[in-house]
């Protein structure tokens, strides 16, 4: 592990710290993307997620002044076997701090892997293709390159904050967020959507313990797609997509059942969020996609109007448990 330069310090955050940390990841978004990306609620979000201990698997870094100019952290709100390995540093001043941030999560993995029962972990990390150093940190720690995602938007300035009529047969409607029997049928039709995907299961209780742990769930802005009398179709709104004014409609999750694909359903759902979130005053929509999916999503959301703010590239490696 590479050395810091004297005077510069890594320990474990703590929840006063996300101010601090707050201020480098957004100088590290808008050297990155040309505007921040994160918001104080996320930072909190990841600190406190599931399967994270700030007190075991978080580190920031400190230059002589005692500023934080790094941080790392996994994130696994799943608990299977994959693990999300991020690092931020402070353009160009915190840059020494990125080596020995890596090495310290990366030695941590194989223990999240034991404790989570798992004998091998895969750990993803992320990378702006502009960000070379930090592709050059996760090369020689292992990653190779494995796919792209694209962070897509759209403004929402004309967009009618009435229900848009769906297709003939089709009932779009807000989910029933007090009936557990559809909130179950929301979330398996998620889950059966996705399988042919790079998604990883989420059984019910977790998937439930995540969007509990969000801040600002709003229920009127999930909706689901009725066809031939089931439930075809779910879109799952939530957070902001990183805006701090809360002025964008984030879609987490669109999903549609194998069987009804090409009848107009995921257009239809995400008109219907598009709607309720300039009814809200959102003046924009936005949403991360997979440009590996095989049923080419992005193709979907260009079509109604949305466009890519950036590429990230994804990389990947493997790690083994550590000894139980």
């Amino acid at each position: 592990m590479t050395e810091l330069p004297t005077g510069w310090t890594i320990r474990r955050p703590t929840l006063d710290d996300v101010p601090a940390i707050l201020e480098m990841v957004h100088a590290s978004d808008i050297a990155a993307l040309g505007e921040p990306d994160f918001t104080l609620d996320e930072v909190r979000e990841e600190l406190t997620g599931p399967n994270t201990d700030m007190s075991r698997d978080c580190w920031v870094a400190l230059d002589g002044t005692g500023r934080i100019v790094g941080w790392a952290y996994p994130r696994n709100n799943t608990g299977l076997a994959r693990d999300f390995a991020e690092i931020y540093v402070w353009p160009d001043a915190g840059e020494p701090a990125e080596r020995p941030l890596l090495g310290l999560l990366m030695a941590r993995m194989p223990e999240r892997a034991a404790e989570l029962g798992h004998d091998v972990y895969e750990v993803r990390a992320g990378a702006i293709p502009t960000e070379k150093q930090h592709i050059e940190a996760l090369t020689e720690a292992g990653f190779t390159f494995l796919k792209q995602h694209a962070r897509m938007q759209m403004k929402l300035d004309g967009v009618s904050p009435a229900a848009p009529e769906p297709p003939a047969g089709v009932t779009i409607r807000p989910v029933r967020a007090d009936d557990e029997t559809e909130m179950r049928r929301f979330h398996a039709v998620i889950e059966e959507a996705f399988r042919d995907a790079d998604h990883p299961a989420m059984a019910y209780g977790d998937w439930r313990e995540q969007f509990e742990a969000e801040s600002g769930v709003a229920f009127d802005e999930w909706f689901v797609a009725e066809a031939d009398g089931v439930i075809a179709g779910a879109l799952q709104s939530g957070g902001n997509g990183g805006d701090e004014e809360n002025d964008e409609g984030w879609v987490k999750y669109l999903a549609v059942l194998r069987a009804y694909r090409k009848r107009g359903l995921g257009e239809a759902l995400l008109r219907r969020a598009f709607a309720a979130y300039a009814a809200k005053g959102r003046a924009k929509a936005g949403l991360g996609v997979d440009l590996a999916n095989p049923t080419d999503a992005a193709s979907l959301y260009r079509k109604v109007g949305m466009t890519s703010l950036y590429r990230a590239n994804v990389y990947q490696t493997t790690v083994t448990a550590a000894a139980r």
